[in-house]
């Protein structure tokens, strides 16, 4: 694992495959093994090389880090789910709490995802693949009410900053009065559909969390999530390790680690220039891939060094904006295609949908400049 500011000479050339899920807080497990990956490890890298203290080598094994980190995510994941259970019964603040405890199951159950996916060599693979696949639709289903709420909430605030009060009149120059004049009647012309489209947006994302929700109460207390919380209840106490894997030494997780490093590497390697063609939704999905990559590597730095990397922090929250941003536009757009909407609607949902992509561009942009890791962001 190499420092965020080392410079290297070698480009990774395999770009994975990419992910299948572009959903809110999709399982972070659809990266194929191997993609990506270079024969050789480069210099400098390592726990020293990260700007935290190095573990001992000769603790770097599957019993003294992999075991004990997933004990203890499989821990907080049975804390988060009892204080679900807890708050879920109506009170007056029993509804903000339940959602901070489904956050923390969520939160959870992608970092033992995960860390199964990346170090699967390390565990008995039947086990890992199981699980892992369960956990992945446990979150799905979990994430799928808090991301219908946060994009409702983006997409009225647009509209609202969109359309907002109609421009004053210009004084002064008659070309300043004229031009003042048609952006006022353009805003004014957004403005008249926009209360209907933000009424539109409200009625189709508030069912979609509604049926979210119910799907999130039937998925709780159904027979399958009890028995992922049985595997996970578990693994709290007996993490199943591969046979031969024990007392192994650090290429056990460094290997691993360095494959999921050089997977992310390829992964943002091949993005689109910045200077592409804009609105091109085609582009999604590798952006989607480089955000699913970045948190295995993001999980696999927790397991080997111990603490998150802080330099990673900037460039994964502007991922997480950009698949915000990509997401509320499809919504705008869907909702353009209602049948028999008025023209001044469908107009103030083109308005929005394009203000959306414009907010993909800005994340994309964020992303390139808050990347810590001196690679280039184009394909040769």
């Amino acid at each position: 694992m190499r420092r965020p500011d080392q410079q290297t000479t070698t480009r990774p050339t395999t770009d994975p495959a990419p992910g299948t899920g572009t959903g809110a807080d999709a399982p972070a497990d659809t990266a194929p093994d191997g993609a990506g990956e270079q024969g050789h490890r480069p210099a400098g890298t390592g726990p020293a090389a990260q700007g935290h203290p190095a573990r001992d080598t000769g603790d770097l094994t599957t019993e003294a880090v992999l075991a004990p980190y997933l004990r203890g995510q499989a821990a907080d994941f049975l804390r988060s789910l009892r204080l679900h259970h807890e708050h879920s019964a109506p009170a007056e603040s029993g509804g903000h709490d339940a959602a901070a405890a489904t956050r923390a199951l969520r939160r959870a159950a992608r970092r033992i995802s995960g860390s199964l996916h990346t170090f699967r060599a390390a565990l008995d693979p039947h086990w890992a693949d199981q699980l892992r696949a369960e956990l992945a639709w446990l979150s799905g289903v979990l994430a799928r009410e808090h991301a219908y709420a946060n994009r409702l909430t983006r997409l009225v605030e647009a509209l609202h900053q969109l359309s907002g009060p109609a421009l004053p009149a210009a004084r002064g120059a008659r070309a300043a009065g004229e031009s003042a004049a048609s952006d006022a009647q353009g805003r004014a012309a957004l403005g008249v559909g926009a209360a209907r489209a933000g009424a539109l947006l409200e009625r189709r994302l508030t069912l979609a969390r509604t049926r979210s929700h119910s799907a999130a109460l039937q998925a709780l207390g159904s027979s399958r999530f009890h028995a992922v919380a049985d595997a996970v209840a578990l693994l709290a106490s007996d993490v199943p390790l591969a046979p031969g894997t024990t007392g192994r030494t650090a290429e056990a997780l460094l290997e691993p680690a360095e494959r999921a490093e050089q997977r992310l590497l390829a992964a943002v390697a091949a993005l689109p220039p910045s200077d592409s063609e804009p609105y091109n939704e085609a582009q999604d999905a590798a952006w989607h891939q480089a955000r699913l990559l970045l948190r295995l590597h993001r999980y696999a730095h927790e397991v080997v060094l111990g603490a998150a990397a802080p330099s990673l922090a900037s460039c994964g929250h502007a991922l997480d904006l950009h698949r915000d941003a990509v997401e509320a536009a499809a919504a705008a757009a869907a909702a353009a295609r209602t049948p028999r909407i008025a023209p001044a609607t469908a107009y103030a949902l083109g308005v929005l949908h394009a203000d959306q992509r414009h907010e993909v561009e800005a994340a994309r942009a964020v992303f390139r400049e808050t990347w810590p890791y001196a690679t280039a962001l184009t394909a040769p």
